[in-house]
């Protein structure tokens, strides 16, 4: 079976589709990528940065819908791609982000006779002794596989204390599939790494390879069962969590089979309030299971989106009235002690509005680079709160749109201007925080995401109550040792005053200073390329080889303009 090169090993696809849809991506890629740097680099080259930049916001989500549609279209790993990179903000422009995130993972289902033919060879049993039943019409159907409702056998019924199950049974041909898309990724990753616009703020390889070690595992249904097994361990005590039991007679690499926890989907309001179930305490009590998932258990599910949640009546009198159901355990996030330490710092600064500690916090989870110029970056972070801290979505909707659009688009090029990528264990966070978000204000209009995170806060500092006096210790020890380094830096500084060695950082300017010089060293190598172009063509009726001589000659003003405007 053909595997991404660098990915996993292999060579480019076999077979006529395979290579077909190999090519496919490649030419849609290819073709995005010239227009890129036509765009971006051409264009501002010979003097039409700006008409580049109006055109910019429409270009970019013209891509994104045609990217929309092909991975509509070719189905596979490709809608995976498109969600994925809807979560890079880091990466991608919103334009992108934008229209990727309204890609939905619903596409045909497969045929039932394919389905069946891949689940008795995976169980090695025709399916009518798998299973006492077998629905033939999907429950749902996604890209990578899709589900379908059986009842078990009564021996197995007996056995496990379950009858009514769902079936995952993955897409006939997936991995063939899979592996293709990733060996055209990897291609374009490989494009997209050559270019020094695009690999100074990011790693496309590592993102790709990344993205393909997250796509091998949601394939492999036994990582997904042994992930439930977890899940389950950790919320076997709560009465207010439910989750499915897997039956592992019937579990495979291909073939999952869980107990059926179906019920009212999270976001269906209306089916809430008929069930005699508040919306607002629902939206409470999911905020409350993912925060404990992330800040206690440091393991959580990292997809937690409306079609992998459900609201459980319960039929007895115990406990709660109703729970809260998780299902789909194929993507999870680890809270590494790094993390844990970086998120610790993040969560006190925004529960103290401290713009430096967010910054810093930033930092240590390995947001930033260590040298990344963070000043902007602070002060921006100070206004963030100054004027937006503390507010609701509910607030957030009453301020001033254009207010809003201003300071977004302020934020966003201080953002971009540093070198920011998220790792990918701090991109789960982030996914799953912000799925939580839409879920609970969709639930609540009303819901305030800094309430449900301020006893958590409250929690951390008074954990960080006991380091108090060891921080206090360490910081007089530092000015300690800054006031007896202080007379030697003094008499330093007077010294390089007398010598007049003293220079004044002012790296803002530096830039811009030195961006006009390139462009008029470009405008006037453009410029000359022209006369020389121009005068080439007219003079060829004439007098045929000097014309051809200078039109040879323009190539070096040419090359003169892209040089001096791309030097650094």
């Amino acid at each position: 079976m053909p595997q991404a090169p660098g990915l996993g090993g292999g060579s480019t696809p076999d077979g006529p589709d395979g290579r077909r849809r190999y090519r496919r991506i490649l030419r849609f890629a290819l073709r995005y990528l010239v227009q890129s740097w036509w765009y971006e680099i051409v264009l501002p080259r010979v003097g039409l940065e700006r008409i580049a930049g109006r055109s910019r916001p429409a270009r970019l989500r013209r891509v994104a819908e045609r990217f929309q549609s092909l991975a509509v279209e070719l189905g596979g790993l490709m809608i995976k791609v498109g969600q994925f990179l809807s979560s890079r903000l880091d990466v991608l422009p919103p334009e992108i982000t934008s229209v990727l995130a309204r890609l939905q993972d619903e596409v045909p289902p497969a045929s039932f006779a394919a389905i069946r033919e891949l689940a008795e060879a995976e169980l090695g049993a025709p399916i009518e002794r798998a299973y006492a039943s077998f629905g033939s019409s999907p429950v749902a159907a996604a890209s990578l596989g899709q589900a379908h409702r059986a009842v078990l056998d009564p021996f197995d019924a007996a056995g496990t204390g379950i009858e009514h199950v769902v079936v995952k049974v993955q897409r006939p041909g997936i991995q063939r599939i899979v592996d293709i898309d990733l060996a055209a990724l990897h291609r374009v990753a490989k494009w997209l790494s050559r270019l020094r616009s695009v690999s100074e703020h990011v790693d496309p390889v590592a993102l790709a390879r990344e993205f393909a070690a997250t796509s091998r595992e949601e394939i492999d249904y036994l990582h997904e069962a042994v992930n439930a097994e977890r899940f389950r361990e950790l919320f076997a005590g709560n009465p207010r969590i439910a989750f499915p039991e897997v039956v592992w007679e019937r579990t495979t690499r291909r073939v999952l089979t869980l107990s059926d926890v179906t019920a009212i989907k999270i976001d269906d309001v209306d089916g809430l309030r008929a069930a005699g179930i508040d919306p607002s305490e629902v939206a409470s009590a999911f905020a409350r299971a993912m925060f404990e998932q992330l800040f206690e258990h440091g393991w959580f599910h990292a997809d937690p989106h409306p079609g992998n949640l459900f609201v459980a009546p319960r039929e007895d009198a115990a406990g709660p009235a109703w729970r809260l159901v998780f299902i789909d355990f194929g993507m999870m996030g680890e809270v590494t002690e790094e993390l844990r330490n970086g998120l610790r710092r993040l969560l006190i600064a925004v529960a103290a509005r401290d713009g430096a500690g967010l910054v810093a916090g930033i930092q240590e989870v390995g947001i930033l680079l260590p040298t990344a110029d963070t000043a902007e970056l602070e002060r921006a972070v100070t206004k963030l709160f100054d004027r937006f801290g503390g507010m609701g979505f509910a607030q957030l909707r009453r301020v001033d749109q254009r207010e809003f659009r201003e300071f977004g688009r302020e934020f966003g090029t201080v953002v971009r201007s540093l070198p920011f990528q998220l790792p990918e264990d701090f991109l789960l966070v982030i996914r799953a925080m912000s799925l939580t978000s839409g879920v609970c204000s969709a639930l609540d209009p009303e819901f305030n995401i800094w309430d449900a995170i301020e006893p958590y806060a409250r929690q951390l500092l008074r954990e960080e109550g006991g380091n108090v006096v060891r921080s206090a210790v360490r910081e007089a020890a530092a000015l300690a040792g800054v006031a007896l380094r202080l007379p030697q830096r003094i008499d330093a500084v007077i010294t390089r005053l007398n010598d007049g060695a003293v220079t004044v950082a002012t790296p803002a300017l530096d830039r811009r200073l030195e961006r006009l010089e390139r462009l008029v060293r470009g405008a006037f190598g453009a410029a000359l390329f022209a006369g020389f172009l121009i005068g080439g063509i007219l003079l060829i009726p004439a007098a045929a080889p000097l014309g051809i001589v200078l039109m040879c000659v323009s190539a070096l003003p040419l090359l003169y303009a892209a040089q001096a405007v791309n030097r650094r």
